[in-house]
């Protein structure tokens, strides 16, 4: 029988992430706690949990449920003593946080064990008044910061006061194993198809806009666009909003009363949550991705790119970055529903051939510049540097 390969990383890693549902944040945990595991190490992730958690069990992690999503004073200092008593029973070498809420208790918590502390920068966030700033500012008091783009180091660097050689940028990975159109099945696609009521005689062109419910995501955009599009008499083309409202439901109700206002109920699906989304972007000819705000990362404009799917996207954040504009996708003005409606009637006008060279350009360029073992491997070197 063969040895087992040696460890390459056999250290203790504590992530602290508000919740584990969905979204890019939880993703990445769920991805790196894997990477450790495999590595030889032993990962651990406190969080109110959510429905990643079998997941996160099945790669080998340790889950402990922790209210560390709460901003609520005293339960983040009853957080601060729960987090040193774990730093301290399992021996942890790093804490990893991933988000404002829990940043004061884990940060303290792991300078009180004297041990190193790092924060991935996921976000964009906005501060007004001092005490947010304050907040704010806790994201970048680690050892180490890791921005998620080129985008947000140069945020970072512009609203704090930091050693620029302690904030590194790790782009987020696609797990391109996962997101490769070789391998879903084509029972994955008509399940889809069935389950979000999708009639297979309908040959008009589908798009797929993922993400939650949230007004900047740029649904009610889509929707104004989609109602200029009607108002030139062109209406053969379907949209998906596949996205929880996570409670935002006067927003769901908000997004329903304009698809009724503007007689879209025949070309827009509001389909809730989908777990599969290599499948989703499988089933779609293009992909939206019209954040009215700019992304951190965005990985819905990269995830249908690996799935050589062209992608049309709001030309700002870190969005620019990541499509390559008239090569992988489109590059498009934010918040113009004017330009949004010639940019999908362009597309929907695009020769097959085309559309087809398009993805394929996408799905190199992720594979070349956002995959997940390039993001695993470039944490993991960061975690050696701090413990060296």
């Amino acid at each position: 029988m063969a040895d087992s390969p040696a460890p390459t990383f056999p250290h203790c890693v504590l992530q602290v992430v508000p919740n584990l549902d969905t979204g890019g944040v939880e993703q990445t945990t769920l991805d790196m706690a894997d990477a450790i595991v495999k590595a030889g190490g032993r990962a651990i992730v406190a969080s109110k949990g959510g429905r990643m958690e079998g997941r996160l069990k099945a790669a080998g992690a340790i889950f402990i449920p922790l209210p560390v999503h709460s901003k609520n004073p005293l339960k983040q200092l009853k957080n601060y003593f729960r987090l040193k008593k774990i730093i301290r029973a399992f021996k942890v070498d790093i804490v990893h946080v991933r988000s404002r809420a829990p940043a004061l208790a884990a940060i303290n918590a792991a300078k009180a064990c004297k041990v190193k502390c790092l924060t991935t920068y996921h976000g964009i966030y906005k501060a007004k008044g001092k005490l947010k700033r304050w907040y704010n500012s806790w994201m970048v008091r680690g050892d180490v910061t890791i921005a998620n783009s080129e985008f947000t180091r140069r945020h970072i660097l512009s609203h704090y006061r930091v050693d620029p050689d302690k904030v590194m940028t790790v782009p987020r990975g696609v797990d391109i194993q996962r997101f490769d159109p070789a391998r879903v099945t084509a029972e994955q696609i008509e399940s889809l198809r069935k389950a979000w009521d999708l009639r297979a005689d309908d040959t008009r062109p589908l798009l797929v806009l993922a993400g939650r419910l949230t007004r900047w995501k740029g649904h009610e955009l889509i929707l104004e666009a989609l109602h200029r599009l009607r108002q030139r008499g062109i209406t053969g083309v379907r949209v998906v909003f596949a996205g929880d409202s996570q409670g935002r439901i006067d927003y769901e109700r908000h997004l329903k009363g304009l698809i009724d206002t503007y007689s879209l109920n025949d070309q827009v699906y509001m389909v809730g949550h989908c777990a599969d989304m290599p499948a989703a972007f499988s089933l779609c000819d293009f992909a939206l991705a019209p954040s009215v705000e700019p992304e951190a990362f965005g990985r819905t404009a990269v995830e249908p790119q690996a799935m050589a799917k062209p992608v049309l996207a709001a030309d700002h954040g870190a969005t620019s970055e990541t499509v390559i504009n008239n090569e992988t996708g489109w590059l498009i003005a934010p918040g113009d529903a004017d330009v949004w409606a010639d940019a999908i009637e362009r597309a929907l006008n695009m020769p097959e051939t085309e559309r087809a060279a398009m993805g394929a350009k996408g799905m190199a360029h992720v594979r070349a510049s956002f995959t997940l073992e390039a993001m695993c491997a470039a944490t993991l070197d960061i975690y050696r540097h701090l413990l060296s």
